[in-house]
Parts: structure tokens; C-alpha cells; sequence
């Protein structure tokens, strides 16, 4: 027979499990599972040739937006045919995993040296992500919830498709459901561009102070299954404008922005086949690629208010097929097309069809470095003046990749 002193530590473990076993989930991970922290990112170097003209402060990318919209545009932005090599593509980031009484804590702080806004064209640092989360709710900038990150194909291009929901913001987000099928629900910061820019530019009115009396409401709801997922994301918004001339005229307004965006990833086996499609108003700069979000209407009829702010209505598509060859070899291949229903008062030179196509193919000869070729294809159609311009890149990139995880389990 055992003697008690024997059996003690026998008996403090099996209490001490009863008692773990006892509290609430979440205090069960915090109680069994170590912190974590991650150091990540990569060095890139793209080396390529536009064979036309673009905009010389996007010339490492191909932007439909940013190609000339008129022969003087096209003069001011040089000699077509120019060579480029860019880094800016190069990103750090730093993300961490800590247990608590209510649930992981998750944050992520992430940068690259794209500059865009006022850095246009330069090599800086440029925020992407600084973000937090615990449980069910999350704060800071990371990507909105209007967006659908999986949509993005494995090419080597910066910007991406041009018809597709990209935009990292600023917000505060619920997450009831999580997991691989997820619903999340958002309040964003109304005020911004896509391009990081003050958002007076995205209204067609001189002499007008954009007003955001509310933030953006964004949801996002998937249902994941073994073939892949569906994916809906919603959005609505208010966007107000005052009149801030001492003119007789009065050319204050609104327009309520809404949209969805129905995007899904469907496996063939090692490949993927990446679709969206995207329909509203006023939501043009949650796009990747598209201009103004309101533009203006004749309203001659009233001598107060001779012309009307609109809220621009946009469609988009996205088609990518992403294949693994085999354990060296990738390559993906796809289109994009996004289209802006004009106001009749805007410029016969204003943004109203961009294009975007890509192929490539990409070698990995070792664990975190790949290079590869793409050929990528834009082309830009305006309003009503007839102008369509089309530009061809080609280009070599090298991507070595770094990341090293402390703790866990």
C-alpha cells in the first residue's frame, strides 16, 4: 500500500488539473500557452521597363489611373520607354501573440518604403499596419473590412488589380464570429484617400471643404468550405461638402456612398482561382485603383446652385488563376476592368475605364527566395474626348524573405 506522503504529489497534480480544467476557456490558454512574437519581412528589388508613358511619380507600378490623359499630359511625362529599378517594395513588420485573462491579445506594427500622398514617387517609409486586437474587438489601421485580401494574386507587381477592394484604414471592428468562416462588422475613418492624400481631391469642387459628420460603416461575412470560401462585403457611408466661397452661390451638398463586393477563392487542387466582382457609388477611393468619388452635375436650372455634387457610380471585376507547377515553379495570370458611370458636367478627359492584365512566371530555388518575369498591361479610356492610352511593362523581381518566431509553444 502506498503511504500518503507518496501519493501527495500525485494528488496536488490531479487538483491542480481539476482546477484548470474548472476555469473558462480563454483563462485555460492564457494559463497553458506562452507569448509570442515574430519578427518578418523582405528585401526586393524590381527591375523592369515601361515601354509608354505613366505618371513618373508611379513608375514602378502600373496604375490605369496614372496613365496620361491627354498628348500634353503625355508630353509632361516624358520619353516613353524608361528603365527602372525600385525598391520600394522592401516591408518589416513585427506582429506578437499574448495570452490574457480575456482572450489573445494580438498586435502588429508593419511598414514599406512605398511613398504615396505627399511622398509620391519616393522611397520612405510608409505606414501599412499598426493594430491591436483582443477577442472580438480590434483597433487601429490594418485592412478594412470591405476588403478581401485573398482576392490578391500571387504576382510580383506593387499595386495589383485595379478593380479590386484594397485599402488599409483606420477603424475600430467587431468580430462575432471568427475562425475560417468569420463575420465582422467596422466603423472607419471616413476622411481618407486611397492614396493617402488630403481628401478634398476626391471632389470635384473648387473651393469646397469636405465634411464627415459620421464614420464609414463596413461588414465583411464569409463562408468557407473545402472548395474554398464566398465571401460579401458591404459598405455605407456619409459624405457632406460646405461652400466655402463668399460668391452668390450655393454649391454646399451630400451624397450617401454605398457598395458591395462579392469575391471568392476556389482550390484546383494546388491552384487557386481568385474572382470579385464590386458594385456602389461614392466608393471609389476604397478601390486599388480609381479616381474621384464625387463629380459634378449640370443643375442650371436653379442660379443658386448651378451645378450638384454626385456620388460616382463604379463597377469592377477581378479574374486571377494562380498555379503551383510544381515545388520551384509558380505562375498566375488574370485580368481586371473598372468602370466610372460619369456626371455629364465632368471634364471630356476625366478617368472613366482602366484595365489592368498580368502573367508571370516565378522561381524558388531556395526556402525564401524567389525570382521571377511578369509582363503586366494597362490601358486607360476617358470620359468623352476619345482618349485611350495603353502602356506595357516588363519586369525582373528578386525577393528574399525573412522570419524568425520567439516563444509559443
Amino acid at each position: 500500500m502506498r503511504s500518503l506522503r507518496s501519493m501527495l504529489p500525485c494528488l496536488a497534480g490531479s487538483a491542480a488539473a481539476l482546477m484548470l480544467l474548472a476555469l473558462p476557456a480563454q483563462a485555460q490558454d492564457a494559463a497553458t500557452t506562452k507569448p509570442k512574437f515574430e519578427v518578418y519581412g523582405f528585401a526586393q528589388l524590381d527591375f523592369g521597363k515601361q515601354f509608354n508613358e505613366i505618371n513618373p511619380d508611379w513608375y514602378d507600378v502600373l496604375r490605369p489611373t496614372k496613365l496620361p490623359a491627354s498628348a500634353g499630359e503625355q508630353v509632361d511625362f516624358g520619353v516613353d520607354g524608361n528603365v527602372f529599378m525600385s525598391v520600394r517594395q522592401t516591408r518589416f513588420g513585427v506582429q506578437s501573440w499574448v495570452p490574457t485573462k480575456a482572450g489573445e491579445l494580438y498586435t502588429i506594427f508593419e511598414f514599406d518604403m512605398f511613398g504615396v500622398g505627399a511622398n509620391a514617387g519616393q522611397t520612405t517609409i510608409r505606414l501599412r499596419k499598426a493594430y491591436g486586437q483582443l477577442g472580438k474587438f480590434g483597433a487601429g489601421q490594418t485592412n478594412s473590412a470591405f476588403m478581401d485580401i485573398d482576392v490578391f494574386p500571387n504576382t510580383l507587381e506593387y499595386w495589383g488589380p485595379n478593380g479590386m477592394v484594397f485599402f488599409r484604414n483606420l477603424q475600430v471592428r467587431y468580430m462575432p464570429v471568427q475562425g475560417k468562416s468569420f463575420l465582422t462588422f467596422a466603423l472607419e475613418n471616413p476622411g481618407a484617400s486611397a492614396d493617402q492624400g488630403k481628401y478634398a481631391d476626391r471632389i470635384e469642387l473648387s473651393g469646397i471643404a469636405p465634411k464627415f459628420p459620421l464614420p464609414d460603416l463596413t461588414a465583411q461575412g464569409r463562408v468557407a468550405q473545402d472548395w474554398g470560401y464566398m465571401q460579401l462585403g458591404a459598405i455605407v457611408r456619409r459624405i457632406e461638402w460646405v461652400d466655402q466661397n463668399t460668391d452668390a452661390l450655393d454649391l454646399s451638398g451630400n451624397a450617401t456612398g454605398w457598395g458591395f463586393s462579392l469575391s471568392s477563392n476556389v482550390y484546383i487542387k494546388k491552384d487557386v482561382l481568385r474572382l470579385q466582382g464590386v458594385y456602389g457609388e461614392g466608393i471609389e477611393n476604397y478601390m486599388n485603383d480609381a479616381p474621384v468619388d464625387i463629380g459634378i452635375k449640370d443643375n442650371f436650372s436653379d442660379p443658386v446652385t448651378p451645378i450638384l455634387g454626385v456620388a460616382l457610380p463604379v463597377a469592377s471585376v477581378v479574374a486571377f488563376y494562380d498555379r503551383t507547377w510544381n515545388d520551384k515553379w509558380t505562375s498566375s495570370i488574370g485580368y481586371s476592368w473598372l468602370s466610372i458611370t460619369n456626371s455629364d458636367a465632368q471634364a471630356p478627359n476625366a478617368f472613366h475605364t482602366g484595365q489592368y492584365a498580368a502573367v508571370n512566371l516565378i522561381y524558388y530555388p531556395v526556402p525564401n527566395v524567389l525570382m521571377g518575369i511578369e509582363y503586366t498591361w494597362g490601358e486607360r479610356k476617358n470620359n468623352s474626348d476619345g482618349w485611350v492610352f495603353v502602356d506595357n511593362r516588363l519586369a525582373l523581381s528578386f525577393k528574399y524573405s525573412f522570419k524568425q518566431t520567439f516563444g509559443g509553444n
